[in-house]
């Protein structure tokens, strides 16, 4: 009987316990991933039409770190399944988060600093092989994808080559997986390989801090690529591999435009010329020009300090000075959705940003482009056949 006892007392203790530690996530994921507070917006007959027209595009969220189901509707964090295509999204890039260092900043950040991801990990009850390895964490993100991928319900698919993105069907939203920050390699060329099986085609160079490949914009030395990096992104280049250096230090950049004529992604950020207070974040207009001579992608993010006004009508006018600055044919959506950013609207609120785009003037051919088109047409040239 004692034991019987014992026995109970424990699995209620389990409950308990799984209960707080449940609600400590989610309230850590909901004040991380915030959506400011905003009265609904209004959207004319005319943008609505527009938007519904559109083939909608997004080059960055960090959905897959978070516990949330991303096949449900949630009431907090920035994106999932179904407010995806409430926004009307055909394509949402999927960065993969795997290290993350206390104190992040946009200035400086060690690469010995304690490990924020090593923590979520382990309360978010991943599988122990991913408490203190990165490629693991990156490959477990990965099966999340493939979850939802496996379940038709979900009508979702991960685009391999190019003829996954042609041959989708209408009603099917297409996801495609990066890195954010090419440390899950751990100084290994071998595990570009292991990546690419699991599905990923595009890949961040860095994230806030130096890593093996070279410096970070937010590392404590900013250098350029060094000898592994120099490897890795040849790598890369052979596989046909999309890099992405939204994070990378001026002379990483520089070192890539060098190594490789592949068109380079600038997934998430903004314009410098455009906000004085985005320099901490986004590279030097100059480099951008440099990218979108290559017929690169420039994503704009909806998050402060990448862009000075983060709601709506700041955003459009971000997008309009990327167009101003670099041309048409570059610009494209860089959310951050998920990235422990705050934002003044979700990804079902999409429509909004045509609005935007609108009211200043923007024709409804260039909103097709930036707002996907653009996107679509780089896949299509850069993905592997």
């Amino acid at each position: 009987m004692f034991k019987k006892i014992a026995v109970i007392f424990i699995l209620i203790v389990l409950i308990i316990g799984a209960f707080v530690l449940n609600s400590q996530i989610r309230k850590a994921d909901s004040s991380r991933n915030k959506v400011a507070d905003h009265s609904p917006y209004n959207i004319s007959a005319e943008a609505k039409a527009l938007h519904d027209s559109l083939f909608i595009a997004d080059l960055h969220a960090d959905t897959l770190l978070w516990k949330r189901n991303p096949a449900k509707r949630h009431d907090y964090g920035q994106t999932d399944l179904p407010r995806l295509r409430e926004g009307g999204v055909n394509l949402q890039v999927f960065g993969v988060v795997t290290k993350s260092p206390k104190g992040q900043n946009f200035n400086s950040n060690r690469s010995d600093a304690p490990d924020q991801i090593s923590l979520l990990a382990k309360a978010q009850l991943w599988p122990p092989r991913t408490w203190d390895n990165l490629l693991q964490r990156a490959l477990f993100q990965a099966q999340r994808a493939q979850k939802l991928e496996n379940d038709p319900a979900n009508r979702f698919k991960i685009i391999r080559n190019k003829s996954d993105l042609i041959d989708a069907a209408p009603d099917i939203m297409l996801g495609l997986l990066s890195t954010e920050g090419a440390h899950p390699l751990e100084g290994d060329l071998g595990n570009i390989d292991m990546l690419y099986e699991a599905g990923f085609r595009m890949m961040g160079l860095q994230h806030f801090f130096d890593n093996e490949l070279g410096g970070s914009l937010h590392g404590a030395k900013k250098g350029g690529l060094t000898k592994f990096g120099e490897q890795a992104v040849r790598a890369m280049a052979e596989k046909d591999i999309i890099i992405d250096v939204a994070h990378s230090s001026f002379d990483v950049v520089r070192d890539t435009l060098r190594l490789t004529d592949k068109p380079l992604v600038i997934s998430h950020g903004g314009i410098r010329g455009d906000c004085e207070a985005s320099h901490a974040r986004n590279l030097p207009d100059a480099i951008l020009k440099k990218i979108a001579e290559r017929r690169g992608l420039i994503g704009v993010g909806y998050f402060h300090p990448a862009i000075c006004d983060a709601a709506p009508d700041g955003i459009a006018k971000a997008i309009i000075a990327a167009v101003n600055l670099l041309g048409e044919d570059v610009v494209a959506l860089g959310s951050d959705f998920d990235g422990s950013v705050t934002t003044h609207l979700d990804t079902s609120e999409l429509a909004v940003i045509t609005q935007k785009l609108r009211d200043h003037g923007m024709s409804g051919r260039v909103i097709r482009k930036v707002m996907g088109e653009n996107v679509k047409r780089f896949m299509l040239e850069n993905l592997p056949d």
